[in-house]
């Protein structure tokens, strides 16, 4: 069976950005654009809801090495 050839990869909750980069490269892909989401947590104060950021989602879309 055939890879894809388009492939994306998230940072891990454990995990830092080189280790993901390096378990990309094992799987025989190379990251061609990176992105970032930040994830909000809702919170009540005063009888108003504020989102505040708690953390961020990165995402590395990734082509196969050919």
């Amino acid at each position: 069976m055939s890879q894809k050839s388009k492939e994306k990869f998230e940072v891990q909750e454990d995990e830092t950005i080189d280790a993901c980069l390096d378990r990309m490269k094992a799987a025989g892909y190379y990251p061609v654009r990176r992105c970032e989401e930040p994830i909000f947590e809702e919170q009540i104060k005063d009888g108003k809801v504020h989102y505040e950021p708690i953390k961020r989602k990165i995402v590395f879309e990734a082509k196969l090495i050919q």
